[in-house]
């Protein structure tokens, strides 16, 4: 299957709490209707990341197919325009951004009841090739994560191949995903030696300074 990560931004003048209802709800239930949705996955941002002022996102959507012809067929279908449509009464348009990924799976694992999720979002570093930085993320990075004992599952979603050659620049590389049993358990982790080794590493691959993160609790709606 392949997995489009949709982020964004709410409509301006809407409360994060009003921004969040619809979406789990009236938008939830048009995008339901799309033809050959496997799974969907709403990620909101917790209100607590709000103390400090507006987080890069408000959330993210993660919608699982059977293959990109699947996603295509979706063009010009009523239940895709209804999607299109609805996303006006509750989104921001000019934040809206996606990626189209492989989902690789690091950490296996169950997701607790009240698990919190952190989503960052990962550019290459410059001058390294896809290839590498891929083969990187995967086989030498995701382990590192993978050690740190409080994460209680992790996922690397790499934007597909297939939009580099088509020429296009993604708007991120891909996003990696981490779970954890509270946010108290997320804070511990960053005191831990394999926490340390795992950040020590990011400079291997990734652009540093442009490491956008979320903090979310999840809704499974399909």
């Amino acid at each position: 299957m392949v997995k489009n990560i949709v982020f964004f931004k709410r409509k301006p003048g809407l409360s994060v709490e009003a921004f969040q209802h619809y979406w789990r709800t009236t938008h939830a239930e048009i995008v339901c209707k799309l033809p050959g949705i496997r799974k969907y996955v709403q990620s909101h941002t917790l209100l607590s990341g709000y103390r400090k002022g507006e987080p890069v996102y408000d959330g993210a959507a993660e919608l699982w197919f059977d293959d990109t012809n699947a996603m295509r067929a979706l063009a010009g279908t009523k239940e895709a325009a209804a999607v299109l449509a609805d996303e006006k009464n509750f989104l921001d348009p000019s934040t809206v951004g996606s990626i189209i990924t492989d989902e690789h799976v690091i950490k296996p694992g169950a997701i607790p009841p009240d698990a919190v999720k952190n989503l960052e979002f990962v550019t290459h570093k410059p001058g390294m090739s896809i290839e590498a930085f891929q083969q990187h993320w995967r086989e030498i990075h995701g382990p590192l994560g993978a050690s740190i004992p409080v994460v209680r599952r992790y996922v690397q979603s790499h934007t597909r191949r297939s939009v580099y050659a088509s020429g296009k620049t993604p708007v991120y590389d891909g996003v990696a995903i981490t779970w954890f049993e509270s946010t108290q358990a997320m804070r511990t982790s960053a005191t831990m030696p394999e926490y340390a080794r795992t950040r020590a590493d990011e400079p291997n691959f990734i652009e540093l300074g442009r490491l956008p993160v979320i903090i979310t609790k999840e809704h499974m709606i399909v």
